[in-house]
């Protein structure tokens, strides 16, 4: 089973919550013990498990990696000027893969998954959603 979701980011960096995208997913086809893979298409975006408990963690990531790769320093910045984009998406990776446990996603109590878009804002980031059960 697997379906496409489509969200809109509104910033050049930042993390957006897509849990309740995710879960929506699952219960639209629902398995009782399985696994829910998240996959962003696109080389300059990734999926990351992470806190949500305030936005303070979010920011963290984002300011976290603006210090370690900044922009305009990179050798593919010269094709369209946005290197440290690919190399932040390439660190975080495109995926997560989260268990399915009695038929809900066994994250823990602080854990929801994120879009990270470090080349935005965009209309649309496509993330494919696929359930195995």
């Amino acid at each position: 089973m697997q379906e496409i979701i489509e969200i809109p980011t509104t910033s050049h960096n930042g993390l957006y919550d897509i849990t309740a995208r995710v879960k929506d997913v699952l219960k639209r086809n629902p398995v009782e013990t399985g696994i829910v893979s998240v996959y962003v298409q696109g080389a300059t975006a990734g999926i990351m498990i992470q806190e949500n408990w305030d936005d303070s963690v979010q920011r963290d990531v984002v300011s976290l990696f603006n210090k370690l790769i900044p922009n305009g320093v990179w050798e593919h910045d010269a094709q369209d000027g946005n290197g440290d984009s690919h190399l932040k998406a390439g660190i975080v990776g495109p995926s997560e893969t989260i268990p399915v446990i009695d038929g809900k996603m066994g994250l823990s109590t602080w854990q929801n998954i994120f879009l990270c878009e470090f080349d935005g804002p965009r209309s649309s980031r496509k993330i494919a959603v696929t359930i195995l059960g």
